[in-house]
């Protein structure tokens, strides 16, 4: 079991350490064998959480074929996109827990910063394979009109600046 993840935007101040190492210890708590659990506390994007990844597998002398990666509900199809793009050769599938929207904001998480957050990954879904970061994915026209309605009254705090 591989944790990713240094300290995020959204988590910082959240955890002692990193999300890979706080998620770890919840894994080690509930009884996972420290054995079967290995930690990548650096990355700070998802395309890092794959890069450094694969150098800590192969550290490890690893090769899995399959993964099943987790990620927040938001951000499965920008996971799924740099995973195939990063890790052609390799099987994902990608999941997460189910938090309805009404659920995720929280005493830190605003309704604000989740909305802010979701258009910043879907604007990443559209422009990331330009730059050979995710494999492109179609976006239906609603949606993209939803999201352009929503950068049109502000919403623009995770927005990448040229895109």
């Amino acid at each position: 079991m591989v944790f990713s993840g240094g300290v995020g935007e959204l988590t910082q101040g959240m955890f002692e350490g990193s999300e890979a190492e706080h998620f770890a210890q919840i894994a080690a708590d509930l009884g996972v064998p420290e054995s079967k659990i290995l930690v990548e506390p650096q990355s700070t994007n998802t395309g890092e959480n794959i890069q450094f990844t694969q150098a800590l597998l192969e550290n490890e002398g690893l090769d899995p074929q399959h993964f099943i990666l987790v990620q927040k509900p938001f951000m499965e199809r920008r996971t799924y996109a740099t995973f195939m793009r990063q890790w052609p050769n390799k099987q994902c599938i990608v999941t997460s827990p189910a938090i309805s929207f009404d659920e995720y904001p929280n005493d830190v998480i605003s309704y604000s910063d989740l909305i802010n957050v979701m258009l910043g990954d879907l604007q990443r879904i559209r422009v990331y394979p330009d730059f050979e970061y995710a494999i492109e994915q179609s976006i239906p026209d609603d949606v993209w009109l939803a999201f352009q309605s929503l950068v049109d009254i502000g919403f623009t705090e995770h927005l990448l600046s040229d895109g």
